[in-house]
């Protein structure tokens, strides 16, 4: 299980937000990354600190260059908002809807170890909301909520050394085989194959690419995600589905999203589950069966054991 990318840019339907590509030109640093474009305020002494989000003064809030009461509070849903402080550029309708697909299907998954974490934590520390939400959070990582962005990392660097994208499905599934192949040659692990629960087929995997197609948003991740669960079979000696976590990275990369905050997209879903699971706690504990099951069934160990766990 793995996930995350960026890479060619979705079609950018939205208009423009202020800070987008319509603003000024901004310096870059490593990586593609803006630069710092401070420095003292004209006239003044004092130290510039630019940012095109969200300023206030005594009467106003901006956000975006737009007035937060009146332009987009009640106007402006809170995934549209995200993905625009984001990607600084307002999202179409269509791109929302992908995006927010994205943000449902990983907003919860059961019992997965950052639902127990945050609902162990709560259970220690009920008077710390923050903690429990952080325990949960912080457990995000390479098998649990890090595929999205792993996989469209894998897929935007397959992306990137290939060039320009295949004409047909017979391209892109010679392009998918190659970059499995050379996986497996490496010992690396393919992200985004493979579920923990879903051994056949993951049910958020279709529901993601059908929406993608119906707004007109299957992009080249897209397109080589797919190919990589058709060809990757023969290579690794088995059948593995189309993780639906590795699919939202895909979908993120293919919306122009940077590769490199795809985990945050995850993780700003997760929140939103986690708070759910916590709610729930509160009404219809389990916390404590889990951890007296744990302490009850623990197997003691004498020290020296040479099966005993070593620092």
């Amino acid at each position: 299980m793995n996930a995350e990318p960026e890479g060619p840019g979705g079609p950018g339907t939205g208009a423009e937000g202020p800070g987008g590509a319509g603003g000024g030109a901004a310096s870059r640093g490593p990586a593609g990354r803006p630069g710092r474009t401070g420095g003292a305020a004209p006239g003044t002494g004092t130290p510039a600190f630019p940012t095109a989000l969200g300023a206030s003064t005594a009467a106003d809030i901006t956000l975006l260059g737009h007035d937060l009461a009146d332009d987009l509070m009640g106007r402006v849903g809170f995934g549209e908002l995200v993905f625009w402080m984001v990607a600084r550029r307002r999202p179409g309708p269509g791109q929302v809807r992908l995006f927010e697909a994205c943000l449902v299907a990983l907003a919860d998954h059961g019992f997965t170890p950052t639902a127990i974490a945050a609902r162990l934590t709560y259970l220690s520390a009920p008077d710390s909301l923050q903690g429990a939400l952080a325990a949960g959070l912080l457990g995000g990582g390479s098998r649990f909520l890090g595929v999205t962005e792993d996989t469209g990392r894998f897929l935007a660097d397959t992306l990137a050394a290939a060039g320009d994208p295949p004409a047909d499905d017979a391209g892109w599934d010679a392009l998918a085989l190659e970059a499995v192949t050379a996986a497996r040659a490496g010992r690396r692990i393919i992200p985004g194959l493979g579920h923990p629960v879903h051994k056949e087929r993951d049910p958020r995997t279709p529901a993601l690419v059908r929406i993608a197609r119906e707004e007109g948003l299957e992009g080249p991740h897209l397109r080589l995600f797919q190919a990589v669960g058709r060809v990757h079979a023969p290579v690794l000696g088995r059948r593995l589905p189309l993780n639906g976590a590795g699919v939202c990275g895909a979908a993120l990369a293919d919306l122009g999203l940077p590769v490199d905050l795809l985990r945050g997209f995850a993780l700003l879903a997760r929140a939103g589950g986690l708070l759910g699971q916590l709610a729930e706690e509160r009404e219809h504990p389990v916390a404590m069966d889990a951890y007296l099951l744990v302490d009850r069934n623990a197997t003691r160990l004498p020290p020296g054991d040479d099966d005993a766990p070593r620092d």
